[in-house]
């Protein structure tokens, strides 16, 4: 008995004697750890839209696709009362089709757009400088299916709570009646988490063709 009670005691005390490993890093789990710098250059943080509905697209106003921004303007005014932010993050990764200065996008997309939604900096979508925030949009296993994006204009909803819900291509245009029922359906917190079956029957044909 004596000598059973010496064996746990000494397990006990050499275990209390083991370095502590370190906590493991937590992931990201929202948008809301994540931040965009402003056409100004000041880093933005995107907890700043905590409670919000948000569709955060990537842009291209030389795209053959630049008609997407007036019906995405539309959109944010249509729904803003809702709850609705769409976050437009300019991106040369996919053709070439962006401009390359802040002061050149301000021009265009709030002087001659006049958008009603925030437009961040140009920023890099693809490849090894991805910004931090792309990397978890087109992380299958913290966001949606997908993958790394395939072309300009590719849309993101992201709930209240700051979570992927659905990622949407470049052929799904922000002007049709369907997407806005689906803008609706989350604002109404009733939108399910994409699936990969439903986000390849959701797929079209993704390229410019420019």
């Amino acid at each position: 008995m004596h000598r059973r009670l010496f064996v746990l005691s000494l397990a006990a005390l050499f275990a209390c004697s083991l370095p502590s490993l370190p906590d493991e890093p937590t992931s990201k789990q929202s948008v809301y750890d994540f931040s965009l710098v402003d056409l100004d250059g000041k880093v933005f943080p995107l907890s700043a839209y905590k409670g919000k509905l948000l569709l955060i697209v990537n842009l291209a106003s030389q795209s053959v696709y630049r008609v997407q921004i007036a019906a995405l303007n539309d959109l944010q005014k249509a729904y803003a009362a809702d709850g609705l932010v769409i976050l437009g993050i300019p991106s040369a990764d996919f053709g070439g089709e962006e401009l390359k200065d802040s002061a050149a996008l301000r021009k265009y997309y709030i002087d001659t757009e006049h958008v009603a939604f925030p437009i961040f900096a140009r920023a890099t979508l693809h490849g090894v400088d991805t910004i931090p925030l792309y990397n978890f949009l087109c992380d299958p296993k913290e966001s949606v299916p997908g993958g790394d994006i395939h072309w300009n204009f590719t849309k993101f909803v992201i709930d209240r709570q700051g979570k992927p819900l659905a990622r949407y291509e470049v052929d799904a245009d922000p002007a049709d009646v369907d997407f806005h029922v689906t803008i609706e359906t989350a604002l109404a917190g009733k939108l399910k988490k994409q699936t990969p079956k439903e986000k390849h029957e959701s797929e079209g044909d993704d390229d410019d063709g420019e």
